[in-house]
């Protein structure tokens, strides 16, 4: 009696290589698309800003939480903020507005679109910045 052929299995190569070379060309494209930080000059040491005082630039208006709005510790409009930016410069070509975190962006959007509608042509909103992310 004759025993049937057992059938040879053969086992299918992953393609691993192929995964390999996709990967290595990605690292590749990231490494000469990033841009690198030049390096700071020898012996230059940064100023520490831990201890200072935070204050509000002389000439921006804060907004608070609830959408009051100070310049110069006085209660002001937009349209009021601009009139007396135009009496003391002349002209107004950008102002500052230092919002409260709380502020709604709805609300501080409001604000920027009546500052623009009173001919204000740029509008810099200042926000707190740390090196370390946080």
């Amino acid at each position: 009696m004759r025993l049937p052929k057992i059938m040879q299995f053969r086992a299918k190569s992953e393609p691993t290589i192929a995964l390999i070379n996709i990967v290595f060309l990605m690292l590749i494209f990231f490494l000469v698309a990033a841009q690198v930080a030049p390096p700071l000059e020898r012996g230059l040491d940064l100023v520490e800003t831990q201890k200072l005082e935070g204050k509000v630039p002389p000439d921006a208006m804060v907004v608070m939480p609830d959408g009051l709005m100070k310049f110069r510790g006085a209660q002001v409009t937009p349209q009021q903020y601009v009139t007396i930016m135009q009496e003391e410069n002349g002209t107004i070509e950008q102002v500052r507005l230092v919002p409260d975190r709380e502020l709604s962006a709805v609300h501080l959007i409001e604000i920027g679109n009546t500052l623009r509608e009173n001919g204000v042509a740029k509008i810099m909103i200042v926000t707190e910045r740390s090196l370390d992310g946080s």
